[in-house]
């Protein structure tokens, strides 16, 4: 098969620091300079946040999802509206999931065969298809840059049989996606599946390996086991994937994860915990994490963090626990832009790292400075 990475799609790696990667991934709507992280814009929006407030934050690349703008407002309105970049005023590159992992949390509604999955709407309990065709169908409709496969994602851990008919089906579902794709402003992502079993991913990643993909994702982790046993798959995974593409570790996740994963070789990564976590008064910094409802901060005059953002930092900690305790809407907005500011800053960091062949070093001194968070 003719591999599409002659598309407007190309990933270029500019340096390598052990085995953490420093490149870009060129697209349509502009190149993402990667190790990156993507705020996790599931219904056209990022919670909390005008998308150029999103885009003061430094991410150059975020994601929206299949299966909740199909629903509302439908992906035929969202194509009417110009496209997912129209419709949500973002120019830069967007990747979308493929509703597989909706299959997983709504499992107990799902009955899934070779076809597809069927199960009902979180909304109103209307029953819903989604086979790989119709994932492609919707995510072209949308526009995005990049569309995940459907794929098949179980809880871990799992019996041995039942992780090995979700990575089959999953690859048999990802050359279905790549038969049904039509657009080629558009690239798909395979989505390594296989649970904690190293040779099962090394199996599905040679298989979907041979697929030529403009790029593969890593999928079902950071879903109930321990980081360890994510990192042990990672070790396992990522030498297997084409050196030539870029690498997506899906939903993860905490800043330690994060530079576990480009140590590892990873260059994308994407997770609701900035956003999530800002929202519930939590804010990553340098010193770890800081619980701002915490009496220890109701006269702190400091700023979150000499490095946040200025529309952050010409706040105290004491105001914003305030605007918390009062359950004013300031406070969630003001973390989540702190949050996902500060993931921005993680990877240029990192990104200079590996620049100048120092990745090692700044991974230990940032995970150094974490273990004086509040618990």
């Amino acid at each position: 098969m003719t591999s599409t990475i002659e598309r407007p799609f190309r990933y270029e790696k500019l340096q390598q620091s052990g085995k953490a990667r420093r490149g870009v991934f060129h697209t349509p709507h502009g190149p993402v300079q990667t190790p990156a992280f993507m705020p996790v814009g599931t219904q056209g929006t990022v919670k909390g946040l005008e998308i150029g407030l999103v885009r003061e934050t430094g991410a150059e690349m975020i994601l929206g999802n299949t299966y909740h703008l199909s629903l509302r407002p439908g992906e035929q309105i969202v194509r009417e509206l110009g496209g997912l970049h129209e419709f949500s005023g973002w120019k830069g590159p967007i990747l979308t999931d493929s509703g597989g992992f909706q299959i997983f949390s709504l499992a107990q509604m799902a009955k899934i065969t070779e076809e597809g999955a069927v199960f009902r709407s979180h909304i109103d309990g209307s029953k819903i298809s989604l086979s790989p065709e119709r994932s492609i169908e919707i995510q072209e409709a949308l526009g995005s840059d990049v569309a995940m496969v459907l794929d098949h994602v179980v809880s871990l851990p799992n019996e041995a049989k039942v992780i090995r008919e979700a990575c089959d089906r999953s690859i048999r579902w990802a050359a279905r996606c790549q038969q049904a794709a039509t657009r080629a402003d558009q690239a798909q992502f395979a989505i390594v599946q296989g649970g904690l079993d190293e040779n099962l991913r090394v199996y599905c990643a040679e298989e979907l390996g041979e697929l030529e993909f403009p790029g593969y994702a890593i999928g079902g982790l950071s879903v109930g086991e321990p980081p360890p046993e994510m990192y042990r798959i990672l070790d396992a995974t990522c030498p297997v994937l084409p050196a030539d593409r870029p690498r997506y570790l899906m939903g993860v996740g905490r800043p330690e994860d994060l530079l576990e994963g480009i140590r590892r070789g990873v260059d994308l990564f994407d997770c609701v915990m900035p956003t999530r976590n800002g929202r519930n008064a939590l804010a990553f910094t340098d010193e770890g994490t800081l619980r701002l409802r915490n009496a220890k901060y109701q006269t702190d005059r400091r700023p979150i963090s000499p490095t946040s953002p200025e529309r952050v930092r010409q706040h105290s900690r004491g105001y914003i626990r305030h605007l918390f305790m009062a359950k004013e809407m300031l406070g969630p907005i003001l973390l989540t832009l702190q949050n996902l500011a500060y993931y921005q800053q993680l990877m240029a960091g990192a990104r200079q790292a590996i620049e100048e062949d120092r990745f090692e070093a700044f991974y230990e001194q940032k995970m150094n400075g974490w273990r004086n968070g509040d618990e």
